[in-house]
């Protein structure tokens, strides 16, 4: 656990000094003068960070591993791996919605609705979208689903991936989760699952699903890619433009 304490230093300065309305940058200085130095140390500090911690630290909630030997978690892996296959024979069938769908960024909506569907209708088994703290459905942002079994109430995040044949050692990233406490889906102590979904070039152009993982996140480390954001509105504030067009 030696990510243990950086990574809480790090949550630290940035959740427990909020910039509220009004208050300007300089009454952060300690705070960020202490962190800009620490997001520098990218290669020691910022690989290799365990997920759990991650989802701990930011939510409270603990990420759950799998079972080998519970009952339970044989019992939920089974019924979730039957209905993976019914999903990828629903979505390659020639008449299937997205045959018709040109970018596959498009597709993998519909894997989290065929699957929610699937799911939700196997005896014992509630799926539905995660709701945020506030008690909102939001379809963007980690996890994508939230299921439960009805005779433990035991809870299992999944988020479904789709990836390129060819592309499972690739280093480009494919997983993200972003800490907020406003739009939070995680809620409860959990297992977490990502459905990794392989895709192949299929015949004019359509769609071919060859394989689908069902990949257990409790030992999964992830990286953190400092980067500061802006917006149009940020920038172009009357009082920070020196010079214009004439018209």
């Amino acid at each position: 656990m030696g990510m243990r304490r950086p990574f809480r230093i790090l949550i630290f300065l940035v959740f427990a000094s909020p910039l509220n309305e009004g208050q300007g940058a300089s009454d952060l200085s300690p705070p960020i003068d202490a962190l800009i130095p620490w997001l520098l140390r990218e290669d020691t500090q910022l690989r290799g960070i365990p997920f759990a911690e991650v989802i701990f630290d930011a939510t409270g909630k603990k990420v759950i591993a799998i079972g080998p030997k519970n009952a339970t978690d044989r019992r939920v892996v089974g019924q979730i791996s039957t209905v993976l296959d019914e999903v990828v024979r629903r979505l390659n069938a020639p008449e299937s919605v997205i045959q018709g769908i040109p970018r596959i960024n498009e597709v993998s909506s519909h894997f989290e609705d065929t699957m929610r569907t699937l799911l939700d209708a196997v005896p014992g088994l509630s799926c539905d979208f995660p709701r945020t703290v506030e008690g909102h459905v939001q379809r963007s942002g980690y996890p994508d689903l939230r299921l439960v079994d009805k005779e433990t109430n035991h809870v299992f995040y999944l988020d479904p991936k789709l990836y390129a044949a060819g592309s499972r050692d690739s280093s480009f990233r494919t997983f993200y989760f972003e800490p907020k406490n406003s739009t939070n889906k995680v809620r409860e102590d959990a297992v977490h699952f990502i459905v990794g979904f392989e895709h192949a070039p299929g015949k004019d152009g359509h769609w071919k699903f060859t394989r689908w993982d069902l990949v257990d996140l409790a030992h999964f480390q992830v990286k953190l890619k400092a980067e500061f954001q802006g917006s149009n509105h940020d920038m172009y504030r009357p009082d920070a433009i020196v010079a214009k067009s004439a018209r």
